[in-house]
């Protein structure tokens, strides 16, 4: 039985009518009735219910109609997205921290999407390491995080310098204070940082902050990802600084306060394979500093 036995079949079916159905589908009448022919042979069973007018099915008939159009439709799909495939002139992966994606990267990925769209675009989340790793292995093309990691292998290209915030539980007594915060007024809480591992990781530069600062919070806790940390100031577990763009991210069980901390930032850092010269990275670059230029956000920009 092939795929032309059901399509003559349904059209035969839905029209209840031998003529009509030769009409649907372009053919003589005759090689119609011939295949239904075929397919009753093959199949050992009558389909139609002879002499009926309109043609009836058979039970046989009804079981096979309705299996029929399920296959047909698949067959349908199977072409459709092998064409699709077909037509994909490549792949590029672009790892990513979680923290990064309340930000622009969303935006970045769709112009960039339609920008080249013989592209497959793919996103797969991983800590600033990670991606060093898979850069590496050549696993994804691009690495957008956090960290500064020197490595001989890896070029990195800061995109901007993002401001810092803290997240405060509802009720805290700082979120009653009309101003920016200071880190030294933090310290008496529980710090609650992520990523846990691996490290180093964000996590490491908001500790160091404080360090930096001669600061020592009294109690940190780590935290698996952002959600979780968001989830723990929530509860009242602690507080935690967190890059600007978390603002995006509203929750009524957390409150957002900015950080009155010269050079307190976080950079956004794009990563590459130091010998990946390919017109996808340019573009990639062309369309984040486009988009920085319209929203009027303070860049260095770089270029290959």
């Amino acid at each position: 039985m092939e795929l032309r036995h059901l399509r003559y079949f349904v059209a035969v079916a839905e029209e209840r009518n031998f003529t009509r159905a030769a009409e649907r589908l372009h053919i003589a009448q005759p090689p119609l009735s011939r295949q239904i022919q075929q397919l009753e042979d093959i199949l050992e069973v009558p389909l139609f219910v002879r002499g009926s007018r309109p043609l009836d099915l058979t039970e046989a008939g009804r079981f096979l109609y309705g299996h029929a159009q399920q296959l047909l439709a698949q067959s349908n799909e199977i072409v459709s997205m092998t064409r699709r495939i077909g037509k994909i002139t490549h792949k590029f992966n672009i790892g990513f921290v979680g923290s990064t994606l309340f930000g622009l990267l969303p935006e970045v990925v769709r112009r960039f999407r339609a920008a080249h769209p013989d592209t497959e675009v793919n996103l797969l989340e991983m800590t600033t390491m990670e991606q060093i790793a898979a850069l590496k292995e050549g696993t994804i093309d691009v690495g957008i995080g956090r960290i500064r990691h020197e490595d001989a292998n890896i070029r990195r290209i800061v995109l901007r310098e993002e401001a810092l915030i803290a997240a405060l539980p509802m009720g805290h007594p700082l979120a009653f204070v009309d101003r920016g915060l200071f880190l030294r007024e933090l310290v008496n809480d529980t710090l609650v940082v992520f990523p846990k591992s691996p490290r180093p990781s964000y996590a490491d530069s908001v500790l160091a902050a404080f360090h930096d600062r001669g600061l020592a919070p009294v109690k940190v806790y780590e935290a698996r990802e952002l959600q979780v940390a968001l989830g723990l100031v929530a509860a009242g577990i602690g507080v935690s600084v967190l890059p600007r763009s978390v603002l995006g991210l509203k929750r009524s069980d957390v409150v957002y306060k900015l950080l009155d901390e010269p050079h307190l930032t976080s950079p956004v850092i794009m990563s590459i394979r130091a010998l990946d010269h390919s017109a996808a990275i340019l573009s990639l670059l062309q369309v984040i500093y486009g988009l920085y230029r319209s929203e009027g956000i303070p860049h260095v920009q770089e270029s290959l």
